[in-house]
């Protein structure tokens, strides 16, 4: 088959790219803007576009399908020409559901841990030498790529909230018809997408909706919003709750307890990776794998690529590097850290990076998120907002809005990295979380 993608070059589309271009595949693509790590993996393979840009010429009735990707715009050359020529158009996600038709479908969703939990469940089963295809919205040590598409009964997706295409402004995970899911919490997320609270659960409403009268849900309990959607009577299949697997936290070690009271180390942490464990734990059950099975393969998982990161550990200092980028993701983060490192003086610093943390009516959303930390900076550039066509905000207000008695605001990246050189590393712990870059800034040098 021939396929063109439109904006080849974001994370999970070129990943899709190079699955379909794997199993034999022609592919071309376009976009106007490639970054790191997607420009060099499609340059490997040869599918890198010889000019950013998009170039109506590139399409004709030689294609079997467009992709079109969420980066596009509605009025994109290249889609507009493959409308003319009445070429079939999917969405990736669209795609995807199409290709899994006749497999089991296992989807992930939640406003956090979704890409950990996708990944877990991705590492227990390919430890136990289990066949599945997978979409997760990050690298994951042990995979080639972020997507993977045969013949392989199970496929098990990571179930995006985010809208399908430009073409189509319907949330991801509503084509995936899973069979067994799970939701990991509600925390409203996206603003500009789902302008109120009721929306945002409104889409995961619509989710829990299209799981088959005999399917099988899982959901964090725990979750106040969560719980009582799941208590609603007309949603069909059967729902399980969960809380945190049992644990303990020892040494800056943390051990699962299984049904037994005996110790599994694992190499992540946290109260709602605890969580995330658990999830996995009732699905892998699900899917047939035994006990022993399961805390095999989880006992060696270290983390999807972002979340809760390890950079350095040692007896001066520890520093993770994490996605969080919500307000919920947020606590939930520099929560875990103080749990596994009690002792050690926390440094937390943030990146005010998406539409909804650089809108100044969802800062608010943020108030005592960083509280665990015993010092917290947040970082946003004014560039940004100007970027996202968003009003700016002072310094002060961020501070008003986050709440914590020891803070501090920059606006210049500059001068945030030399002030992360000159910080205290005795007995420490430093968490870096973004969604972004930090304004590109050369981290790996404060090590």
């Amino acid at each position: 088959m021939r396929y063109h993608f439109i904006a080849i070059g974001g994370a999970v589309m070129h990943n899709l790219a190079l699955a379909l271009h794997h199993l034999g595949h022609t592919i071309s693509g376009s976009d106007d803007q490639i970054f790191e790590p997607s420009r060099t993996r499609l340059e490997n393979y040869g599918l890198l576009p010889a000019q950013l840009g998009w170039f109506s010429e590139k399409i004709n009735s030689n294609l079997d399908a467009v992709i079109l990707g969420m980066h596009a715009r509605g009025d994109n050359p290249e889609l507009i020409e493959a409308q003319k020529w009445g070429i079939r158009i999917f969405s990736f996600p669209e795609f995807v559901a199409h290709h899994s038709q006749d497999k089991t479908r296992l989807v992930i969703a939640g406003s956090h841990g979704k890409t950990t939990i996708t990944s877990m469940l991705m590492h227990v089963l390919k430890t136990a030498g289990r066949e599945f295809d997978y979409l997760v919205g990050s690298q994951i040590e042990g995979f080639e790529t972020m997507v993977q598409i045969s013949d392989a009964p199970l496929i098990i997706l990571e179930g995006d909230e985010y809208l399908t295409s430009p073409l189509d402004p319907r949330p991801k995970f509503l084509w995936y018809h899973p069979h067994l899911a799970l939701i990991s919490g509600i925390a409203w997320d996206h603003m500009n997408v789902f302008p109120t609270w009721e929306s945002y659960v409104n889409a995961f409403r619509d989710f829990a909706k299209t799981l088959p009268e005999k399917g099988f849900l899982v959901y964090d309990e725990t979750d106040v919003a969560l719980s009582a959607l799941m208590d609603e009577n007309e949603l069909p299949g059967k729902r399980v709750g969960y809380q945190a697997h049992p644990y303990r936290v020892e040494n800056e070690q943390c051990f699962l307890l299984n049904k037994d009271g005996n110790s599994i180390s694992v190499e992540v942490f946290g109260e709602h990776n605890l969580k995330n464990i658990q999830g996995a734990y009732l699905l892998c059950q699900k899917l047939g794998l035994s006990d022993e099975e399961f805390y095999r393969g989880i006992s060696s998982f270290k983390g999807a690529a972002k979340r809760m990161e390890c950079w350095k550990n040692d007896v001066s200092e520890v520093i993770y590097r994490d996605f969080a980028h919500s307000p919920s993701k947020l606590k939930a983060t520099v929560d875990a850290v103080r749990l596994q490192y009690p002792k050690r003086e926390m440094l937390a610093v943030f990146e005010l990076f998406t539409y909804s943390s650089l809108n100044a009516a969802f800062l608010p959303q943020y108030k005592n998120a960083m509280q665990a930390a015993d010092e917290a900076w947040v970082y946003y550039n004014p560039a940004q907002l100007e970027l996202k066509k968003l009003p700016f905000f002072p310094p002060e207000q961020v501070a008003h809005e986050f709440n914590h008695s020891n803070f501090r605001v920059f606006t210049d990246s500059n001068e945030l990295f030399e002030n992360l050189k000159q910080r205290n590393q005795e007995n420490s712990a430093l968490l870096l979380m973004s969604s972004g870059n930090f304004n590109n800034l050369p981290l790996e040098q404060i090590l």
